[in-house]
């Protein structure tokens, strides 16, 4: 079992109906990206998305979930990354962070049609990698 640091998480015991809830807010949350029409709005969700999909599986492999705290989004990312095994979910999923943060604080970053898009494939490929990975097949 993955080691989980308990300043960011705590153990909690998980019903399958409480997994069900969360893998499927996570998979609402890509459905909206990927109807929506507007860039901003296709990133944001694919973010939570991501977040929510990372919430779902530390719970499903840890018995864990995250603590509201100060960096626990990132904590999210890097745990999923690792549970995963892809690098890729750190490194584009923290930029996608630091995106959402500069938009929501600092006045708001705009995002091309492209960006967008780009985000939620790589968002929705790491949705097909946790279902290969963990046999989730109702996700999809």
């Amino acid at each position: 079992m993955k080691k989980f640091d308990d300043n960011f998480f705590e153990k909690v015991s998980f019903s399958q109906d409480d997994f069900n809830s969360l893998f499927e807010a996570a998979l609402r949350d890509l459905k909206i990206a990927k109807e929506v029409n507007f860039q901003e709005v296709r990133f944001t969700y694919s973010y939570q998305a991501l977040l929510k999909l990372g919430i779902a599986v530390i719970a499903k492999v840890g018995g864990v979930r995250i603590k509201s705290t100060l960096g626990h989004h990132i904590k999210v990312i890097e745990k999923l990354a690792e549970i995963l095994e892809n690098e890729d979910i750190l490194l584009i999923g923290n930029k996608m962070r630091l995106m959402r943060n500069a938009e929501l604080y600092s006045g708001g970053k705009s995002f091309s049609k492209k960006e967008a898009e780009e985000y939620y494939k790589f968002v929705a490929s790491i949705f097909e990698t946790a279902n290969s990975n963990l046999d989730l097949e109702y996700l999809l």
